[in-house]
């Protein structure tokens, strides 16, 4: 089906990115200044490869942050068991930093170029991409055009669209469906996901399930975990995960309202962006409670109250080490966080009442007990006190939460199975070109 013809805003975009080539480049510069951009690698943000393209067919994934990003790692494999090398972008210095680590030899990292067509079309010159696949709602639109012009398929994987996002693309109709229309598929996460993008134009939705119920859990050092626990020894021990401002100081009154009851109580604070680190440790500390920085080499020995586990990459050690998690974004309104990990790692799970971002999993946790809402300060405090002092409680909702989550597997293989087209055909056009 031949796609509509482009839009004048999405002609006057393109125009308008290319005036602005050098404020952009401006941007970057400044970003990197502030430890935003990675300096050495700063170019690739404008197209330029920071290696060599392997030989043979070569899959490109672009997830923006460590969420998606993550989600992607089973599709990595997927494609390299399907005989492609794997170019996985993100565009953050923290989803950069995380997923090369976990990466298999078949696949390799880059920043993505921001969507300024020069910079797009040095990228694609280079990569020659045989195949795209982007997570969730990352439509950058002069990406879009050019894959398209080029006869690249672009797939939108583990696709989300929020009614948010979904009025403001519903303002522009024609140029929704002039975008959309250029993408092969889009594979959704949720029915509500598919219909918006229909509704927007997207000719070809299918609703594969959310790829995160599929990923790994994050790996971890056993023996840096056996120090670990040893280190703890019988405390009561609770996590906050993934806090964000206004949350930190929540979970210091948590400690403060609990300490009586519980005088040895460990609290593991992990921050959403550990650059706050010193910020929390020092607004803690002065509400007298002793803390430590896992930045700066510290433990949480017994001279330990609140223990800030500024780091990056390592929630899968204090997922473990902890029966009992809350997970920030969620006192405050940002949209929560993903609940997905601690379940599986068999934790039980808290949250506040702002979790849209994850409606789904949130509501099959909660409906079958295997997470617990908290309205405020007042009631995680008694959420945490209460749990603690009952082990068995604590197991039967980690159970309960784990049993919820396996309805929604199996996302990984319908996914894969929408592409196999793709590679197919791909191949048989190589025979006929051969022939």
């Amino acid at each position: 089906m031949k796609a509509p013809p482009l839009t004048v805003a999405l002609k006057a975009y393109g125009a308008g990115i290319i005036l602005a080539e050098p404020a952009l480049a401006g941007l970057l510069a400044l970003r990197a200044r502030r430890g935003k951009e990675d300096p050495a690698r700063l170019p690739e943000r404008k197209g330029l490869a920071g290696r060599l393209r392997p030989k043979g067919r070569l899959c490109w994934m672009h997830g923006a942050s460590i969420g998606e990003a993550l989600s992607l790692v089973g599709l990595v494999d997927g494609m390299i068991a399907r005989g492609f090398s794997v170019l996985v972008t993100t565009g953050t210095r923290s989803a950069a930093e995380l997923i090369g680590g976990r990466l298999p030899p078949q696949a390799f990292h880059q920043y993505v170029p921001l969507d300024a067509s020069r910079w797009v079309a040095r990228f694609l010159d280079h990569w020659r991409p045989d195949l795209a696949l982007v997570a969730e709602s990352e439509i950058w639109p002069n990406t879009v055009m050019a894959l398209h012009a080029r006869g690249i398929p672009l797939l939108v994987v583990n696709g989300r669209m929020s009614e948010r996002s979904f009025k403001g693309w519903s303002r522009s109709p024609r140029t929704a469906e002039a975008l959309l229309s250029r993408i092969a598929v889009c594979l959704t996460q949720t029915k509500d996901d598919a219909e918006r993008f229909a509704r927007l134009g997207a000719p070809r939705v299918s609703v594969t399930g959310n790829l995160k119920y599929d990923s790994a859990v994050p790996v971890v050092d056993h023996s840096h975990l056996a120090h670990l626990s040893s280190i703890v020894g019988e405390r009561p021990v609770w996590v906050a995960a993934s806090t964000h401002p206004g949350e930190d100081a929540m979970v210091g009154q948590v400690h403060l309202a609990l300490r009586s009851a519980l005088p040895n109580l460990l609290t593991i604070l992990v921050p959403r962006h550990p650059h706050r680190g010193p910020d929390i440790a020092r607004d803690i500390a002065a509400t007298g409670l002793r803390t430590a920085r896992r930045s700066q080499g510290g433990w949480p020995h017994g001279a330990v109250d609140l223990y800030v586990a500024d780091t990056l990459g390592e929630l899968g050690l204090f997922y473990r080490l902890s029966p009992l998690v809350f997970l920030g974004g969620s006192l405050v309104p940002h949209g929560g966080q993903n609940p997905i990990e601690p379940t599986r790692l068999a934790a039980a799970v808290l949250h506040g009442p702002h979790v849209e971002n994850f409606t789904q999993v949130y509501g099959a946790l909660d409906a079958a007990g295997g997470a617990l809402p908290v309205a405020d300060e007042q009631d995680l405090a008694v959420a945490v006190g209460d749990l603690l002092r009952d082990p068995n409680r604590l197991r039967a909702i980690a159970a309960s939460g784990q049993t919820a989550l396996r309805p929604f597997e199996g996302a990984l293989d319908r996914t894969l199975a929408v592409i196999d087209p793709f590679i197919a055909q791909m191949k048989l056009t190589a025979m006929a070109s051969a022939s």
